[in-house]
């Protein structure tokens, strides 16, 4: 466990045991802090981004600093982290410093400048976030938020939403997953066991239908109706 501390010099198997241990340690702490530090990376999450980065850096690159002072510190920043996230859900004040409420850039049609300021972005950045959701008109956003993640949630006005099968009073067909069934040309056998069907009915559907081997299949889905979609190798 010699590679833990720091010495003047590191073999390589000190360095590769360092990268690795390092690699594990952040995996968990990451499972530990859980999927909102990793899908939204807001105000707490950024900070411990920065931080966790810059102590775990300095000792995967100088060996006469050891591992585990680093880990150490970093397991103290873990429990902070989880638990300033339990008093964000407990502590109204806490919640609004760390996830403050969305605030609109745009309503009806009309940009809020002063909003843009306080989320310190311009207009050009504005429209070009609008031209993302296919929104050539300013004038067509009924209302346009910035959320605390530095994202943009936009609403058109009703004249502009696209129409739906409700508005035109039509019945829509009940929602079907197709299930892949066949990925990389191996067998899928938790969908298709799921499914209710087997090996040998997946095969006959194979062979009988589009004369292919399991093998040469990139992609099969299994569709309503039990029918099977494949895309094959090219």
């Amino acid at each position: 466990m010699d590679f833990f501390h720091s010495k003047e010099t590191l073999t390589e198997l000190d360095w590769i045991l360092r990268a690795c241990v390092s690699f594990f340690f952040l995996l968990g702490a990451a499972k530990i802090m859980g999927q909102r530090s990793i899908s939204q990376l807001r105000l707490l999450d950024f900070v411990m981004a920065l931080l966790l980065g810059n102590i775990i850096a300095h000792p995967l690159s100088d060996e006469e600093l050891g591992l585990k002072g680093s880990m150490i510190t970093m397991s103290v920043l873990v429990i902070l982290y989880l638990f300033a996230v339990f008093l964000s859900l407990k502590w109204g004040n806490l919640k609004k410093f760390l996830d403050p409420a969305p605030f609109p850039l745009i309503k009806n049609g009309q940009i809020f400048y002063k909003n843009l300021r306080k989320a310190r972005i311009s207009v050009e950045y504005l429209l070009s976030q609008l031209r993302k959701e296919k929104i050539e008109d300013i004038y067509k956003v009924a209302l346009a938020l910035w959320e605390p993640d530095g994202t943009m949630s936009i609403f058109l006005k009703p004249t502009y939403q696209t129409v739906t099968a409700s508005d035109l009073n039509l019945q829509p067909k009940a929602f079907s997953l197709p299930q892949p069934i066949i990925k990389d040309g191996k067998i899928d056998f938790v969908h298709l066991n799921h499914s209710g069907k087997n090996e040998q009915w997946l095969k006959e559907q194979i062979i009988q239908t589009y004369q292919v081997e399991i093998q040469d299949v990139l992609l099969a889905t299994l569709e309503e109706n039990n029918k099977v979609k494949i895309q094959l190798y090219k």
